[in-house]
């Protein structure tokens, strides 16, 4: 900041201070219109994500544009504050205290120098004493670093009997003869099903440590790891099939198919169980299945003799599977009725207030979420019920004026013709309002599809589906999929017995 002191007498360098602070105000301002331009752009993606516009735009492409402009923003801020002396002085955005205690600290110590020994004052030679310390904290990274475990196994023999040789047997692997550890495996395994990084892009990685691998290498132990795993995914879906309650949906997985030289579209089905919405017992769990189709049955084949209510979209083959096994209920999505009315919104009067009637019902879904199934029960019963029959009304008034091949007309049906499930919750406290759930646990899937861009067989699309449920299962657990990976791998590869894989389960780490 610029002090009285600081201003000269003389004209002409007075007149070349204030046209520098001119050129510095206008740098400034150019500064500060680009700093809020960022903003606003900032701003307008957040209300697609978060606000009425929510399902205009992807959230994979939201994540990525928010990355660009926040990056660009700090550009401009920073030459901001470069060029401005006044704000360089404004105290700086500090992260203190928030580093996790575990990480190793590295301690660099900045000293006054020393002359002969001693720390000298400037002001009058005399030594000085220390009166405290600032400490300050930075993150640091020591890049990926590969190490090689020798394992040395000695070989001994009897003088008394010279044909007797005894040695430790071999720590068992699961690449037998290979280089891996278990822990580079849970490496590769996480990076491609968690991280979406294709084995040709860690191949790259390996290479730039020196390490050169190749891809089908990395694809043999990926195929080794699924093999020693399926048996704990399987558990998982047969415990999925004794719950009274599941989610359930399904995405493409595009799959090579060399005789046509093309890929095909196989499908990926998701089966989930989150109890936590209304404070439930049991560990939140999914499941993946990779069929070769969408065909209805692929559906009845997974679930076995599931018995009770199963909350879906509006694909069909879901119900003609309840139509098929009377055991099975339907509760349906109200996010996919939305969905329907809000791509009409702009256009439909009668879309917008069906939306407004949608959105006090997703209020009192907010207010309810975490609390017991009978409160739920109860505050449903008392406040859901009546805008749920009120909209019943008003659809089928609608549906009587609106033409039945008109885009409302058959966002109007689509509800209607559903209203049985998507009014199942009203009647149990455990049931959600929408299918979000499951849903939630698609979304890494589309993410490795994007970076994979197909399967190479369907073979490889169930190898997906094997270690994918895993990862996801550590991740809605809370724990470290590479942790667990590594750990699980090693018990597999030491003959951990095949009827006791639910002791090796991810939420068991956590119970």
């Amino acid at each position: 900041m610029l002090m009285e002191a600081d201003i000269p007498d003389d004209v002409a360098a007075l007149r070349a201070l204030v046209l520098e602070q001119a050129r510095e105000l206008d740098a400034l301002m150019v500064f500060r219109a680009e700093v809020d331009r960022l903003k606003a752009i900032i701003e307008a993606l957040q209300r697609h994500r978060f606000g009425r516009r929510s399902e205009q735009l992807d959230p994979d492409q939201l994540q990525l544009a928010l990355e660009e402009v926040e990056t660009a923003l700090a550009e401009a801020e920073h030459a901001r504050d470069k060029t401005s002396r006044a704000f360089a002085e404004r105290p700086r955005k500090t992260n203190r205290g928030s580093l996790p205690a575990h990480l190793e600290r590295i301690e660099q110590v900045v000293d006054v120098e020393e002359v002969e020994g001693v720390r000298a004052c400037p002001c009058c030679g005399g030594a000085l004493h220390q009166i405290g310390e600032d400490v300050s904290e930075r993150l640091d990274v020591v890049p990926t670093t590969f190490r090689v475990l020798v394992t040395r196994r000695p070989r001994y023999g009897c003088r008394a009997c010279e044909s007797a040789v005894v040695q430790a047997p071999a720590p068992a692997r699961i690449v037998e003869g290979g280089i891996p550890t278990e822990a580079l495996i849970a490496q590769v395994l996480v990076a491609k099903y968690a991280d979406h990084l294709p084995l040709y892009r860690q191949a790259q990685i390996y290479a730039r440590q020196g390490i050169q691998l190749d891809r089908s290498t990395l694809a043999d132990w990926v195929g080794r790891a699924a093999w020693y795993l399926r048996p704990l995914r399987d558990h998982i879906l047969e415990r999925l099939r004794r719950s009274e309650r599941l989610f359930a949906d399904e995405t493409t997985a595009p799959v090579l198919d060399p005789g046509r030289g093309r890929t095909k579209t196989g499908q990926l089905w998701a089966y989930a169980r989150d109890d936590r919405p209304w404070g439930g017992n049991d560990p939140p769990m999914v499941a993946y299945v990779y069929a070769a189709d969408r065909k209805g049955e692929r559906a009845e084949a997974h679930l076995g003799d599931f018995a009770g209510i199963l909350q879906v979209d509006g694909y069909g083959g879901y119900a003609a599977l309840a139509r098929r096994r009377q055991q099975v209920s339907l509760a349906f999505c109200w996010a996919h009725v939305r969905r329907k009315f809000y791509e009409l919104a702009d256009t439909s009067p009668v879309a917008t207030e069906v939306l407004r009637r949608i959105a006090l019902l997703y209020a009192i879904e907010d207010e309810v979420r975490g609390t017991p199934a009978q409160q739920r029960q109860s505050v449903r019963n008392e406040r859901s019920r009546v805008i749920v029959d009120d909209l019943r009304q008003y659809l089928d008034a609608r549906n009587r004026q609106v033409s039945a091949k008109a885009r409302l007309g058959e966002a109007i049906r689509y509800a209607l013709t559903r209203w049985d499930g998507l009014s199942r919750f009203l009647d149990d406290g455990r049931v959600d309002f929408d299918n979000n759930a499951v849903e939630r646990s698609i979304r890494p899937l589309a993410l490795n599809r994007k970076n994979a861009l197909f399967a190479g067989s369907d073979e490889g699309g169930d190898n997906w589906a094997v270690i994918a449920t895993l990862i996801e299962n550590c991740k809605l657990s809370g724990i470290n999929p590479h942790t667990w990976l590594t750990e699980t791998l090693a018990r597999l590869a030491n003959g951990h017995f095949a009827n006791s894989v639910g002791e090796l389960m991810p939420w068991t780490a956590v119970a």
